[in-house]
């Protein structure tokens, strides 16, 4: 706890040098110029080091943690705002991407932590394992400019870079011991339909099994890197066992399934698109089901499909019951 205190002053700190490098820029007089590079700087040092500090947080995989999964993810998404506010720092365009007034909304969230519970404020994804770089330090994303504007182009087979060192196998989990009289669910993820599917970077699709209020029921998995791309189609091919026997699942419960791709020029992971699955869609054989917008709406209140095209996303379930 003590570290995340001197994290919640290191998130204070770095909104303060901020905001003074942002009133002070709008100063014509050499000095005050030269002052507000230093305190850019600074606030670009204290922002990167910050954002390591949280990311270290999240992947701790200490038994004796005093954070949750949930409260863990929350840390490494402001670790990716963070990066995302270091980025903005350092563009020479005029339209910043993440802005001052966006980093102002986290520090609540950090300093309350613990007790924080309601949807975090923008679209953004933890990265596991992604490095988030000190001042100084090299980065090799090993990614051409024109891949996001379709330098692999859409419909050529290939196969995706490793490009985050142990990520690629995904968080996966074995199957459940069966219970006589119960039934144990496994999904194949086959394929997903999207007309840029030769534009994305290290796709892999999140699935989690939520009650009606956005809950989790069992713990969330994400697939590992897709296999391959070819045509309009990202590849899968992998099994996902549902945590929970079928018959235990809530009333009202869906499984969800959230398409993540990387993105390069921003430097993290971006949920695409999402489908999901309810109760009385659960039985033996394949199925395909509807894309919609993100942000991902948990309690399926505000649905927007992505497109009109018949593109979807592939599935086969197996039950399992003795």
């Amino acid at each position: 706890m003590a570290a995340l205190r001197r994290q919640h002053e290191q998130s204070a700190d770095v909104i303060i040098a901020m905001k003074t490098a942002a009133n002070r820029a709008h100063r014509s007089r050499p000095a005050v110029q030269r002052r507000t590079g230093r305190v850019a700087a600074s606030s670009l040092s204290r922002t990167r080091r910050l954002a390591r500090h949280l990311q270290k947080e999240a992947q701790s995989q200490h038994n004796n943690s005093e954070f949750t999964e949930d409260q863990k993810k929350t840390i490494a998404k402001i670790a990716t705002c963070l990066e995302l506010r270091s980025a903005a720092l350092q563009s020479t365009q005029s339209q910043e991407e993440f802005k001052l007034e966006d980093l102002k909304k986290l520090e609540p969230i950090l300093k309350n932590i613990l007790t924080y519970n309601k949807e975090f404020p923008f679209d953004v994804q933890p990265v596991p394992l992604r490095k988030i770089l000190a001042p100084g330090e090299e980065e090799n994303l090993e990614f051409e400019e024109d891949d996001e504007e379709g330098g692999a182009g859409a419909g050529s087979p290939d196969s995706f870079p490793a490009r985050v060192p142990g990520a690629t196998e995904g968080t996966l989990l074995p199957r459940l011991p069966s219970e006589p009289g119960m039934t144990l669910l496994t999904i194949k993820i086959e394929k997903i339909g999207l007309k840029d599917a030769g534009q994305c970077i290290d796709p892999y699709i999140t699935v989690s099994v939520k009650d009606l209020n956005g809950i989790d029921l069992t713990p969330v998995q994400d697939t590992p890197v897709a296999s391959r791309k070819e045509d309009t189609y990202v590849h899968f091919n992998v099994d996902i066992e549902i945590q929970k026997h079928v018959e235990k699942l809530t009333k009202g419960a869906a499984i969800f399934f959230e398409f993540k791709h990387y993105k390069p020029k921003k430097r993290f992971t971006s949920t695409k698109c999402f489908a999901f699955m309810e109760m009385d869609e659960i039985k033996h054989g394949a199925i395909v089901i509807e894309l919609y917008k993100k942000p991902t709406d948990f309690k399926r209140k505000k649905l927007q499909l992505l497109t009109k095209k018949p593109l979807y996303l592939h599935l086969h379930q197996t039950l399992h019951k003795e």
